[in-house]
């Protein structure tokens, strides 16, 4: 896990995303890409040909004055770090620069303004992208690696994302396993833990038999009570995860206080 792809654009989780892409990057000893997208606005087609060109004319500038402020922050921070530049729609250019990413930084959403829609652009790509996305929150300031929350269902989903975090794993202090058990688990628990001990991870388990509370709710009590610092977890849902993103994520992604590792 040394490729970490982080979304540059000049919105109100920038510096969140930032913040956690270098903390990560530090830890892991690894490369940072930035992706500075400058995004077509999806309101373009409703203007004429110049008022199109003008809306995109204003975006570039603002990339290219965030851009500048960006690379010399980033000259003296102690990370090796590239830059990309592209034009276009945000989970297109996203895709397209994560083929060979480990990681890959964005918003759970935006609390603070409704552009760009960060909730539907992070679903787009944990369901595409097939690697872990980490989906911060617009107010964070960074990333704390010492408990480390599981949400664990059982699903393929949920074991490809921890075995893709082992080496993030490896740095927590301490890892815990809570499933809210609802009888569709295809993989138990103490497997997981089983299989994180052989990389010299010893997580503790939690189980909760509670079929009244919404998955989602029980995770976030489990957080709170635990002093999470962040939660592991693969999209809940089936089927193809746009038409059919899980209740679960879907909630998790509005209201989640924490960071998000998130996997399909």
């Amino acid at each position: 896990m040394k490729n970490i792809l982080v979304l540059i654009h000049d919105d109100e989780g920038q510096e969140a995303r930032l913040q956690v892409a270098l903390d990560l990057t530090r830890a892991l000893e690894g490369h940072l890409a930035c992706l500075d997208v400058t995004m077509v606005p999806n309101i373009a087609g409703d203007y004429d040909g110049t008022g199109s060109a003008m809306l995109i004319a204003d975006e570039r500038k603002r990339e290219a004055d965030n851009k500048a402020s960006l690379e010399a922050r980033l000259a003296s921070e102690d990370v090796v770090w590239s830059w990309s530049d592209v034009t276009g729609f945000a989970a297109e250019a996203v895709l397209d620069a994560a083929a060979l990413a480990d990681l890959i930084i964005l918003n759970r959403k935006l609390d603070r303004s409704s552009h760009p829609d960060m909730h539907a652009l992070t679903s787009r790509i944990v369901s595409k992208a097939r690697k872990p996305v980490v989906a911060v929150p617009d107010n964070g300031k960074g990333f704390k690696f010492g408990r480390a929350l599981i949400a664990w269902d059982g699903q393929a989903s949920a074991a490809a994302t921890m075995r893709a975090c082992v080496p993030l794993l490896a740095l927590a202090e301490e890892v815990q396993i809570f499933m809210a058990r609802d009888g569709a688990e295809q993989t138990e628990p103490r497997e997981a833990a089983e299989y994180l001990s052989r990389h010299n991870i010893h997580a503790s388990i939690r189980i909760v038999d509670d079929g009244l509370t919404a998955a989602d709710e029980l995770i976030a009590d489990e957080a709170a009570n635990w002093h999470a610092d962040y939660i592991l977890m693969g999209a809940y849902g089936r089927g193809r995860l746009m038409e059919t993103f899980g209740g679960v994520t879907r909630r998790m992604l509005a209201t989640a206080t924490l960071p998000l590792i998130l996997g399909h």
